[in-house]
């Protein structure tokens, strides 16, 4: 049946995510972690909603319970790892990192953790949180909560004849920065 979820799982919710994660291949397992560690990090008090769904697994972080209080999240498929800011139409990007077109969201690919320790995209994630509808809180730190997973998933691996797909954020700036000059 299209859209059913499975019944809640056994297991802690922190075992369940590394259930989630252990459907990808190895170099994106660590990917997946390192990312999601720097944004533990960046954001201590943020809780993190989870989502095994059908196109992606995605780690929401929000200030509240509320899916719809999300200012950030980890959106992983076979074929890469975007961070994505649900807001991002609205933040200035005077350096044109972020991707995407649509009203509300923008996007960035990543092929390693340290892309978020680069200022320009620090003070993203900054603009991000303080644009927050509800604010995080000073101290603590958040619940890991499993929000839904989904039957019918993609696969979580690319297929052995498919090459990983890595965005350099180099290539991205210089690609733009042509655009921009010529």
């Amino acid at each position: 049946m299209r859209g059913k979820l499975h019944e809640p799982a056994a297991g802690s919710p922190a075992r369940r995510v590394r259930t989630f994660i252990a459907k990808f291949a190895a170099h994106d397992q660590r990917l997946i972690r390192t990312v999601r560690a720097a944004l533990r990090r960046r954001l201590p008090t943020a809780n993190e909603l989870v989502y095994d769904n059908y196109n992606f697994f995605v780690i929401g972080y929000s200030p509240t319970l509320r899916p719809s209080d999300s200012v950030l999240s980890i959106a992983a498929r076979a074929n890469g790892l975007g961070v994505c800011f649900i807001h991002g139409a609205k933040l200035s990007d005077p350096k044109r990192l972020l991707m995407g077109a649509g009203n509300q969201t923008r996007f960035l690919r990543v092929g390693s953790a340290e892309l978020l320790s680069d200022p320009d995209v620090e003070a993203l994630i900054a603009q991000a949180v303080a644009r927050a509808k509800a604010p995080f809180a000073t101290r603590g730190r958040g619940t890991l909560v499993i929000r839904s997973v989904s039957a019918k998933q993609r696969p979580r691996r690319r297929p052995a004849s498919a090459p990983p797909r890595v965005a350099a954020r180099k290539r991205v700036t210089a690609k733009r920065g042509a655009r921009a000059d010529g």
